[in-house]
């Protein structure tokens, strides 16, 4: 009951967070009193009155200044691809959201989300890179550095407002809901202002929707194709032979309904949808009831789901495609960087 909640909640917020009604005019006060603390944070880092760790190797944030899910996770696997072709060898840093961490610790392919987080674990098992985890990102960089003395860039996996770790590029993930009605927490969705600088902005959008018309900003592409068994991964279908089929379509993704209309765009006719709340703990098959004869899921849950036994759940990948001229951005930059 407690899970149908958050969820109704996060919908009723960000219906609210994309305009300017009663709701975010009434909570106006309290956006002014959260910008104010986030700018005197801000400040205590940049005029030096708090220190910020350098590392001996650049290192790129991708973030958001918004609540919610964006798609940084593809664009960091994308990313590593990206860098791996250009000559670099990364490694990744993350949080682990919605565990308990009090150290730096590894995440490998055999490790389990509730130890590490689901999307750290993902990163591992889709790229096989060194990936950390710890709530204090400088150590989990230091330490991923330690034992790993080939990597010479770190990603960091969100992170965008972790200001003592320091950061050679700022990427800023949006997803077609943008910065909303523009308004800082709570009265909005922004973490910061719109206009915080940046190196770059990447927009995970529909292939029909026209990009802002400004600098260093690059379409997001994510597309799904095909999917694998969850009991048997060696086992791939294209998309279209499941066309015809009862399916239900499930995500635990910050936003579900970008899931369901990726597999619409690919010609499947969803007999039902359920979007979860954000890093769903699938502690059981919440689908054991359902008819559906394929049930489709992201990547994000499927490392939950590991261990399950049940045929017909389906794991749908998603490939990103950065723009080249990013990629240009971020590896001149990066290849520039220097300690100061």
């Amino acid at each position: 009951m407690l899970k149908h909640w958050k969820l109704h909640l996060e919908h009723f917020l960000w219906r609210e967070w994309q305009r300017r009604g009663i709701f975010a005019w009434g909570l106006l006060p309290l956006s002014l009193v959260f910008g104010i603390v986030t700018a005197l944070r801000y400040a205590s880092f940049a005029f030096g009155l708090r220190r910020v760790e350098s590392l001996a190797v650049p290192v790129i944030i991708v973030g958001n200044v918004t609540v919610g899910g964006t798609g940084k996770t593809p664009t960091v696997i994308a990313l590593i691809e990206g860098l791996r072709q250009a000559g670099f060898h990364p490694g990744v840093i993350a949080r682990g959201y919605g565990v308990q961490i009090k150290a730096p610790c590894a995440v490998t392919a055999q490790s389990v989300a509730t130890a590490v987080g689901d999307e750290p674990l993902l990163i591992a098992q889709r790229t096989g890179a060194p990936v950390w985890v710890c709530p204090d990102r400088v150590a989990a960089a230091r330490a991923l550095c330690a034992q790993h003395p080939d990597v010479d860039l770190i990603i960091s996996d969100d992170g965008l407002q972790h200001y003592r770790l320091a950061r050679t590029v700022e990427l800023v993930v949006f997803d077609h809901r943008l910065g909303g009605n523009g308004f800082l927490l709570p009265a909005g969705p922004l973490r910061e202002p719109l206009l915080r600088r940046r190196d770059a902005t990447l927009i995970n959008c529909p292939s029909s929707y026209t990009l802002p018309n400004s600098p260093n900003t690059f379409a997001l592409k994510l597309t799904a194709n095909t999917a694998w068994h969850l009991e048997h991964p060696a086992v791939r279908r294209p998309l279209s032979q499941f066309i015809g089929k009862r399916i239900l379509a499930a995500a635990g993704i910050g936003a579900p309904e970008r899931f369901f209309s990726t597999l619409r765009a690919q010609g499947l006719a969803l007999t039902a949808t359920r979007a979860l709340p954000d890093h769903f703990a699938y502690e059981t098959n919440p689908f054991v009831d359902v008819s559906a004869e394929i049930i489709l899921i992201t990547e994000k849950d499927a490392v939950k789901c590991q261990d399950w036994r049940d045929p017909r759940l389906w794991v749908v990948p998603a490939e990103t495609t950065l723009d080249a001229r990013l990629l240009t951005l971020i590896t001149e930059k990066v290849r520039g960087h220097s300690l100061t």
